[in-house]
């Protein structure tokens, strides 16, 4: 049997951070990925909120290295009007640009780096079994990809397997989300006339109709991430071919078709369905989830690579507290500090989905210093107390989207 101090479950963002962290900390960590890399993953588009934790990772000069395409805000696009976020602009100090990045690329070189730092990790290595013990260690058996099996002690275990939820599977955690289940169609495009259109440093989202809208995410190589979401309802509409529904959703709209009408696609079209999860508990005996296994929300604010580094970033720390005897509140330290961040988020995913946010983002002459804070919002400042938006950020977006109600209709009259 192999035995390790920390064994990290997932070779995602969330997996290399607690892998990094974990074994600059001194202890010895081992990480299984059921897939082989590089492999194929939506979430390309990061927060500034991230860069902070990659650093301290040791992870950003490798990720400088790949000349990812910079990422400097976001951009809204309702018909005529635009609404333009930029991070510079933003109300919490900190980090004021980020990247765009073809995930498959982005998570191969954290991967390579924990590797490269001397931290064992292997591929096409499933997770068939764990059991816990009453000193909340454990022995967890895998399986290779040629069918062999292997054990592995661990005096803890991160669980970062993303959508594989390897832990809250295995011991029935998992419980539904509160938000609507909905569906994306994307692929990846040439986007020959980008120039002529939008600078490459953003993320553009483009309302296309009540509820459905398209993110636009340019990457340095010329490549465009177009993808559409929206309710099954609103896909029920066209025919099961992926290709000529995409194809259709494109001409559909006048600044799509311009742009990408005639784009080659990099890949014929795929479609992810029902994302939206969470888990009764971020933690137990012997055990924490990290990343998209305590909950993913929804692709709108590009918040699931922030929410995976970040709570990975947090729970290593409090991981290595622990192995060296310190006392650490699960509940306090951790999961009330995720789950206030998951919180926030969650009320401006709603919001965008009923409208409230509509209404904030394309007001006529939106105040200053409140879009410099919703901004900090968006660039994943999401536990800055300073912040009304972050503080009372359910009744602060109800009162503004009412208070601009108020103000539009006396100007029409």
């Amino acid at each position: 049997m192999i035995e390790t101090d920390v064994l990290v479950i997932g070779a995602g963002p969330a997996g290399s951070i607690a892998a990094s962290m974990i074994h600059q900390a001194g202890l010895k960590v081992r990480v299984v990925e059921r897939e082989r890399f590089p492999r194929f993953v939506i979430g390309e588009s990061l927060l500034p909120r991230c860069m902070e934790v990659l650093e301290d990772a040791g992870f950003l000069e490798a990720l400088k290295a790949k000349n990812f395409q910079e990422k400097f805000g976001a951009k809204f696009l309702k018909g005529d009007a635009v609404s333009d976020f930029n991070f510079t602009e933003q109300f919490t100090k900190g980090w004021n640009w980020t990247w765009q990045v073809p995930r498959a690329e982005f998570d191969q070189t954290l991967a390579q780096e924990v590797q490269r730092m001397g931290v064992p990790l292997d591929f096409e290595t499933t997770v068939t079994d764990i059991k816990f013990s009453d000193d909340e260690s454990s022995v967890t058996t895998v399986q290779r990809k040629d069918g062999t099996q292997e054990q592995i002690g661990a005096r803890f275990i991160v669980d970062a397997s993303g959508y594989g939820r390897v832990i809250p599977r295995l011991f029935n955690l998992d419980k539904p989300s509160n938000l609507d289940p909905r569906k994306a169609v994307f692929a990846h495009v040439k986007d020959t006339r980008r120039m002529d259109f939008d600078e490459p440093n953003r993320i553009i989202v483009v309302l296309y109709a009540p509820g459905v809208w398209v993110w636009i995410i340019p990457f340095s190589s010329g490549v465009t991430s177009l993808g559409f979401v929206g309710s099954f309802g609103f896909f029920s509409q066209f025919d099961d071919d992926l290709a000529h529904q995409y194809e259709t959703l494109i001409n559909g709209h006048p600044y799509l078709k311009q742009r990408f009408g005639d784009a080659p696609r990099v890949f014929e079209p795929r479609k992810l369905e029902a994302w939206s999860a969470t888990t009764d508990s971020f933690f137990g005996k012997g055990f924490v989830l990290t990343g998209n296994v305590t909950e993913f929300l929804d692709p709108i604010f590009s918040s699931g690579v922030m929410f995976a580094t970040v709570s990975s970033h947090l729970a290593s720390k409090l991981v290595v507290k622990k192995l060296r005897g310190e006392a650490v509140n699960w509940e306090q330290d951790y999961t009330r500090v995720i789950q206030q961040g998951v919180d926030t988020f969650r009320t401006y995913v709603m919001g965008w989905y009923d409208g409230t946010l509509e209404k904030i983002f394309f007001a006529k002459n939106p105040d200053a210093e409140i879009k410099r804070q919703i901004c900090s919002v968006l660039a994943g400042y999401v536990w800055d107390q300073q912040n009304p938006y972050v503080r009372e950020h359910e009744r602060a977006l109800k009162r503004l989207a009412r208070l601009i109600e108020v103000q539009e209709k006396i100007q029409t009259h």
